[in-house]
């Protein structure tokens, strides 16, 4: 049995050994099979087709594909929509790469098809781009220009497009044709994988659907949305607000570098002034981005990355009704001045925020009498204030020491220095009405020659009838430091662009008797907003506020609310006045005096009757305009005069003389205005 037994397994054993090498060499095969196939495809693909999938792979890509989104809304500071968003359905088209004039001309007639386009634009320039963007067209027009392969491709295009208006090869287009050429236009304007819109307005039911059912025949067409700005409060408000260039427009000219370095394409809608490019980071939003993938320059896949988010909204520290009611006011006050007026300007703020309740503003053409609404005139138009200036003034002196809270009278009398005519004040031309002033006695009357008395004593100059006057130049320098100080002539850093500084008059030893006009505010010029920089340092005892109009960035709200706080903006104080209280006591002793003084000179007694009662110093310049005398106007004032809630300052350049009135009136409708519209008098009403 043993034996049996391992001759079995002997005999298996045996059979095992003979299989071995069977699958040896069957597994050989197997292996040598595959290879062989592997190496028969690597032929296939890199001798039968490498060229081919070569260059498929090279022509392989991946872009990314942006979208606009609607902008962020502005809100006024009581939280009303002020600039809003209207949507409307609109017809785009996403230009592919490497696509033909000749097959965006075909997609253009298919989709005219379906849609109506407004042909008011049309050119013959663009009429002729259609037609060469037909293949024979475009040959046999060629034919007719000398040495045309010579030529670069800008040239030759230019001559081809010439000699198809000369030769009147457009003047038979059918409606469709004249539409189509529209719509060629735009698409032919646009960058690879960049969209424009076809069709933004109109858009009809039938239009959406026809087009949405052909979208397969006509590549790069798509259905989307676009915006445009809305004004719910009126367009008052728009003037402020700026403008947001068009597709068309695309990028500003000026800052277009600055904007492609930022990421921006060419054919953005932008902010391109004033509040919309102040904040164009803020209201812009995130676009939508794409992932295109092409393949032989065409598209084969889009795949929403980001689906975008619209931009914040800006709160603004307008009062929208106040606003409204304080341009009637500028409206009305420069329609009634005629001659040689080129407008008037004012604004409204908060002394101790900076906070700007209204800026209104009125360019007049003294040439055509025509009237534009020009709000922004308050920071880009330069004028020569006059009086005005004259608390700045008191307080320059007080600080040299050539005056002191205890010791500042001066005798007002007509100043005359060697070879120049007599300067005085307006009450005492003669030296009829010469009389010992304080300081605060000559801000009631507005006294020029205290002023000049100032100027003089400050340069250390002593005054004499008929001397020759020996101030060095540095007393230019030493005055302007003192009004900068104040915030005149220098910009404030509003948050609006185009601020200027203002103008600057001749400072050479020729012109040193400049500086006793400067000394009274009849040589340099300044901005309505300086103004009011400098009328709330006076109100609020000597900090300088930066100015603002934006008051918070919030989120996007629902329903047409604001949302959530993001930011919001902190009075920013560029810089101290330090000087004793006795300093201001002088000021505003001075300025209540000047409406409420019981001097026959004082100058604006005529605001005496507004309630809550004002501090104020009325202002004159002599003025020139074609040779012609004329006289600027202007004011600052604040309310109530014991606890200044707000300051209002107004500026009319260039008037008649007999329109001497014309700034008190208007700063008593202002203020008429802010009680009703923005702050309850309650609590403020004081006795006349």
């Amino acid at each position: 049995m043993k034996f049996l037994r391992s001759s079995r397994r002997n005999r298996r054993n045996s059979n095992q050994n003979s299989l071995i090498p069977f699958r040896l060499n069957f597994l050989f095969v197997i292996v040598f099979l595959l290879f062989a196939a592997l190496i028969a495809q690597l032929a296939y693909l890199q001798i039968v087709n490498g060229q081919k999938f070569s260059s498929e792979a090279a022509n392989n890509d991946t872009y990314t594909e942006t979208t606009n989104v609607q902008r962020g809304m502005m809100y006024d500071s009581t939280g009303k929509l002020i600039v809003g968003n209207n949507s409307s359905r609109a017809i785009t088209y996403t230009k592919p790469l490497g696509v033909t004039n000749q097959k965006m001309r075909a997609i253009a007639d298919e989709l005219v098809k379906f849609v109506s386009i407004k042909t008011d634009s049309l050119t013959s320039g663009m009429k002729a781009e259609y037609y060469l963007a037909n293949v024979k067209n475009y040959d046999a027009v060629k034919k007719h220009i000398k040495n045309a392969d010579s030529l670069d491709s800008s040239e030759l295009n230019r001559l081809m497009i010439t000699y198809v208006r000369k030769h009147g090869l457009v003047s038979d287009m059918t409606n469709k044709e004249k539409e189509a050429a529209i719509v060629y236009n735009k698409m032919s304007g646009a960058y690879s994988l960049s969209s424009v819109y076809t069709k933004t307005s109109g858009v009809s039911d039938t239009e959406m659907a026809e087009v949405g059912e052909n979208l397969s025949s006509m590549p790069g067409i798509k259905i989307g949305t676009d915006w445009t700005r809305s004004y719910p409060d009126g367009t008052s408000i728009k003037n402020l607000a700026g403008t947001v260039t068009t597709e068309k427009q695309g990028l500003p000219d000026d800052s277009i570098n600055t904007f492609l370095a930022q990421g921006y394409s060419r054919n953005d809608s932008v902010g391109s002034s004033y509040l919309e490019k102040q904040y164009q980071d803020v209201l812009k939003g995130t676009k939508k981005t794409t992932k295109v993938f092409t393949q032989n320059g065409k598209i084969t896949k889009e795949v929403e990355q980001y689906g975008g988010q619209a931009g914040d909204d800006v709160q603004l520290t307008i009062n929208a009704k106040f606003q409204q009611d304080m341009q009637k006011i500028m409206d009305s006050a420069v329609a009634g001045l005629g001659g040689y007026s080129n407008g008037g300007y004012a604004v409204a703020i908060n002394p101790h925020t900076g906070g700007i309740y209204g800026m209104a503003g009125v360019y007049r053409d003294p040439n055509t009498g025509k009237t534009t609404v020009d709000p922004a005139g308050a920071i880009n138009q330069s004028i020569t204030m006059g009086s005005v200036v004259k608390p700045a003034m008191i307080i320059g002196a007080l600080k040299s020491g050539v005056i002191t809270p205890d010791n500042n009278v001066l005798t007002d009398m007509p100043i005359k220095v060697k070879d120049t005519p007599v300067k005085g004040s307006w009450f005492n031309k003669s030296g009829g009405a010469n009389v010992a002033l304080t300081a605060s006695d000559a801000l009631m009357v507005s006294s020029n020659s205290y002023m000049m008395q100032l100027a003089m004593k400050e340069a250390g100059f002593k005054y004499s009838y008929g001397a020759t006057l020996t101030m060095p130049t540095s007393i230019f320098k030493k005055l302007r430091n003192n009004f900068n100080e104040f915030g005149l002539g220098v910009r404030t850093g509003i948050d609006l662009p185009g601020e200027v500084s203002g103008l600057e008059g001749k400072s050479t030893a020729k012109y040193i008797g400049s500086a006793l006009d400067l000394s009274y505010g009849n040589y340099d010029s300044y901005t309505t907003i300086q103004l009011a920089q400098y009328a709330s340092i006076l109100a609020n005892k000597g900090y300088k506020i930066q100015p603002h109009l934006l008051q918070s960035i919030r989120a996007n709200g629902k329903d047409g609310k604001m949302g959530a706080v993001k930011y919001e903006v902190k009075p920013n104080i560029t810089g101290v006045i330090d000087v004793p209280d006795s300093y201001w006591d002088i000021i505003h002793s001075g300025m209540y005096k000047v409406v409420h003084g019981t001097s026959q000179y004082a100058t604006g007694t005529a605001m005496k009757d507004i309630n809550p009662a004002i501090a104020a110093k009325t202002g004159t310049a002599e003025t020139v305009y074609k040779n012609t005398d004329t006289i600027t106007l202007s004011a600052i004032s604040y309310a109530p005069y014991d606890d200044p809630q707000v300051v209002v300052v107004v500026a009319f350049p260039n008037l008649a003389s007999d329109k001497s009135s014309v700034n008190m009136n208007t700063l008593k409708s202002i203020y008429e205005a802010y009680w009703k519209d923005v702050q309850s008098s309650d609590g403020y009403k004081t006795s006349k």
